[in-house]
């Protein structure tokens, strides 16, 4: 397993190793032992436990996100692509943190097996970039009603330019649509309060 950083501090792509011969391969896809080391080794904290695994299955130009959950029942995300592809985002929403407001976003495909660790303090959502694309995501908090938040997919003080689009509006749930903006959530106390 190799973490490659990204430009915001916590977030972390995940590459499995992967054996391969002519039976086919095979990728631990997780070792919660394996992956601590490998975050302490970047001057990053444990992963909590995950007590939770959702699996999506989108089409083309679906646009999830940009989800979050506020404490106590934040969540850490570890996620991946097992058929089809799709470029995945974290938005820091820690205010206080010198990246805040700013995103990071990798693509995320069956055939590259890389996964995404977006500790809590994050906001997330992907774009699904082929029919058929089933995302897989641990989670390090129980589902939360009370607790679960969201941002504009298209927030312009964010910017996230999200492939595949070229002019066209994504397949969005209208609770997304209907998403505050950041500057909204941060008026609104909805935003985590310290940087982590």
């Amino acid at each position: 397993m190799k973490l490659l950083p990204t430009s915001l501090s916590g977030v972390v792509v995940v590459e499995p190793a992967v054996f391969g011969d002519e039976r086919g391969w095979f990728m631990e896809s997780w070792n919660q032992q394996r992956f601590d080391a490998a975050l302490q080794a970047m001057g990053l904290p444990a992963a909590p436990p995950f007590v939770q695994e959702n699996h999506s299955c989108s089409t083309k130009g679906v646009l999830r996100g940009l989800h979050y959950q506020l404490p106590p029942h934040a969540q850490g995300k570890l996620v991946r692509v097992v058929k089809g592809s799709a470029f995945d985002v974290a938005v820091d929403i820690r205010k206080g943190s010198p990246t805040f407001g700013r995103w990071d976003g990798v693509e995320l495909t069956a055939a590259n097996r890389r996964q995404l660790w977006i500790p809590p303090g994050f906001a997330h959502g992907f774009i699904a970039l082929e029919d058929d694309t089933h995302f897989l995501y641990k989670t390090t908090g129980f589902y939360a009603k009370d607790c679960e938040r969201a941002i504009r997919w298209d927030d312009p003080q964010i910017g996230i330019q999200w492939p595949g689009l070229a002019g066209l509006q994504p397949l969005v749930a209208p609770k997304d649509a209907a998403a505050p903006l950041l500057e909204q959530a941060v008026a609104s106390g909805d935003v985590f309060n310290t940087a982590a």
